[in-house]
């Protein structure tokens, strides 16, 4: 997505245990354009992985990963100048046991023309 700003495109919560459960970041988007963005897709690479869109009003959401059942359209305009919230939460204990070590998992929003912006979450997972 041309003309936004964003706080941080990567976010790295160090080393997690799955005996704390969930744990979400929040990236900070601006659409610094003078033209409004509108997005019609938030997902997942992961189903540990669910995003959020928010502003004053609340959240709107969750997003997941395509192929792994309903997926909402995000259907949702950031107007010119206009700054907007995407709470990322992850969940350890997605995976099981197998689940420790390194973590790479990704959040993306598609605008109405294709165009794609990248959020990044990593951590290490530990029992």
């Amino acid at each position: 997505m041309s003309h936004t700003e964003v706080s941080e495109e990567l976010f790295n919560f160090g080393t997690i245990t799955m005996k704390d459960g969930l744990v979400d970041h929040v990236f900070r988007i601006t659409n610094s354009s003078d033209e409004d963005i509108y997005v019609k897709k938030i997902h997942t690479s992961c189903m540990c992985t669910t995003a959020y869109l928010e502003d004053s009003t609340g959240e709107k959401g969750p997003f997941g990963m395509e192929g792994m059942g309903y997926l909402p359209p995000a259907n949702e305009t950031i107007r010119a100048g206009e700054s907007r919230n995407i709470k990322v939460v992850y969940d350890p204990n997605a995976h099981g046991p197998a689940g420790v070590g390194a973590i790479d998992r990704f959040v993306y929003l598609t605008d109405a023309s294709g165009d794609t912006l990248q959020f990044e979450i990593k951590a290490v997972v530990t029992p």
